[in-house]
């Protein structure tokens, strides 16, 4: 909203997360940090941000006071620096805006090249939001919890670099559906459905559907295929055998598992806003960044 609609000073608060080491960033963030200090709001830097760009002045603030205090955050960078900070956001209720300066940019869909008018659109109330599910994933040994993480994209349990191929069992909501033997397994919301999930074969899901979908990474067993169970269920992963598993979250933190160790993973209940401009769709998100825009003229050339 803009700011002369705001009843509580908090909603002025608009925090800029930019991804690091990115050559030639300082020129959009001034370009944003003016825009958005012209239209009124009281803009601060996320403070690790802060530290790589070095900009005087500008107030810098933590992951939690962002949360407790920003109602928008913006973030520059690829969809890998999105899946970082929302998943720190998660638990507070902030919209997510992302710019794209990365390969793909799913999730962080506007062009820099229309950062400045998608903002302003957006600001004036013209957006559309989605809503995103997570998932949660604790690593159980012995009865004991030793390691809980949550995901944006996936939970993905896989074997090491050098490692044969490892043996997992999976259960759904207590009932046994296969042991497999594979290079893992990705547990993919629909959000990870065009990450991770889709190289390895799994289908798309659109963002509102409420499911889970696990994907097997090259399986002995070509009848293993990928299952899109309901998101209300709860997925159990018993490591039979193999060596050096890991399990990630977002490929961006991990844990190391042990025979016997169980990954117990269900729907968060938090869940994540993205705002983007109004008239965005999903599927011409897909078109794009999939090229299926492109298709043979009669000379065999893509248009």
């Amino acid at each position: 909203m803009p700011p002369e609609q705001a009843t509580n000073p908090a909603q002025h608060v608009i925090a800029l997360v930019v991804r690091q080491n990115t050559a030639g960033i300082e020129e959009p963030v001034e370009r944003i940090l003016a825009f958005l200090q012209d239209a009124g709001y009281r803009v601060v830097l996320e403070a690790d941000t802060a530290a790589h760009l070095g900009m005087p002045g500008i107030e810098a603030m933590g992951v939690n006071e962002i949360g407790e205090q920003a109602y928008l955050v913006i973030v520059m960078g690829g969809d890998g620096t999105m899946l970082g900070i929302a998943r720190q956001l998660a638990k507070y209720e902030v919209s997510l805006i992302g710019i794209n300066l990365g390969r793909l940019g799913f999730i962080t869909d506007i062009p820099v090249e229309r950062m400045l008018p998608a903002l302003g659109e957006i600001l004036q109330g013209k957006a559309t939001a989605e809503k995103r599910s997570l998932l949660e994933g604790r690593v159980m040994r012995d009865g004991q919890m030793m390691f809980c993480g949550m995901a944006v994209n996936d939970v993905v349990v896989a074997r090491g670099s050098g490692a044969g191929m490892a043996e997992l069992r999976v259960t759904v909501d207590g009932q046994f559906m296969y042991n497999q033997r594979s290079d893992g397994l990705i547990v993919s919301t629909p959000t990870g459905s065009t990450a991770y999930a889709l190289s390895a074969g799994g289908p798309l899901l659109h963002p509102s559907l409420q499911g889970i979908v696990l994907v097997p990474i090259a399986p002995h067993a070509l009848s293993n295929r990928p299952i899109a169970v309901p998101d209300t269920s709860e997925i159990v992963v018993t490591i039979v055998s193999g060596r050096d598993i890991s399990v990630n979250f977002d490929m961006q933190t991990f844990a190391s598992l042990q025979h016997g160790d169980e990954i117990v993973i269900s729907r968060s209940p938090n869940t994540i806003t993205f705002l983007h401009p109004e008239g965005w769709s999903y599927y011409n998100t897909l078109r794009e960044k999939l090229h299926w825009h492109e298709y043979p003229s009669y000379d065999g050339k893509l248009k």
